[in-house]
C-alpha cells in the first residue's frame, strides 16, 4: 500500500489553523470528511478523539498519526496537516509536533490499517524527509514531496 493510494492534493492541510489538540483533530477530521461524502465530520472526530484519550499518536520527533476506524468505510481514507508553530500534542518525546496524517479505515480492514500505518511510519523516520516537509509551501508542494519519497520504497 502507498500512501498515495489514500492520499491526494485535496486532503493536504499545509497550514493547520488551530493551536490545540482538540481543535487540531477537529479542523483535521472537518477536512477528510469534507473530501469523502461517506464520512461524517462528528464521526470521524469522535474517533481520533477517543484514540487519543486511549493513548497519544504524537510517536516523536514532531510527528502524529491519528488513526481510528470507522462502519461504513471501504478502503483507508487519509489526510495529511502541518502546523508551523507546532502543537502541544502529548508527544511520547515531550516535543512539539509539526506533521500529521490521519488515517481512517474499515472497521474489518486491520491489515490495510496497519500497512498503512507502517508506511506512514516508515517514511517519517527519515529526518531529510521531515524537513522537506516543514520546507513544502503548498498543498500542491506537499503532496509532491509525499508522492516522491513514497515512490522510493
Amino acid at each position: 500500500m502507498r500512501i498515495t493510494d489514500f492520499l491526494s492534493v485535496q486532503s493536504v492541510i499545509p497550514a493547520l489553523a488551530s493551536r490545540e489538540k482538540k481543535a487540531v483533530l477537529q479542523e483535521m477530521a472537518d477536512r477528510l470528511a469534507s473530501n469523502h461524502e461517506v464520512l461524517d465530520r462528528e464521526q470521524v472526530f469522535q474517533v481520533l478523539l477517543k484514540r487519543e484519550k486511549d493513548c497519544t499518536t504524537a510517536i516523536g520527533e514532531g510527528v502524529a498519526i491519528p488513526h481510528g476506524k470507522l462502519a461504513g468505510v471501504d478502503r483507508v481514507l487519509g489526510i495529511f496537516a502541518r502546523s508551523c508553530d507546532g502543537v502541544d500534542f502529548a508527544s511520547l518525546d515531550g516535543g512539539r509536533t509539526y506533521l500529521f496524517f490521519v488515517l481512517i479505515a474499515p472497521e474489518n480492514a486491520a491489515a490495510d490499517h496497519l500497512k498503512a500505518l507502517a508506511r506512514i511510519s516508515r517514511l517519517l523516520k527519515d529526518e531529510t524527509f521531515r524537513r522537506r516537509l516543514m520546507e513544502g509551501k503548498t498543498s500542491q508542494d506537499l503532496y509532491q514531496i509525499i508522492a516522491e519519497e513514497d515512490q522510493k520504497f
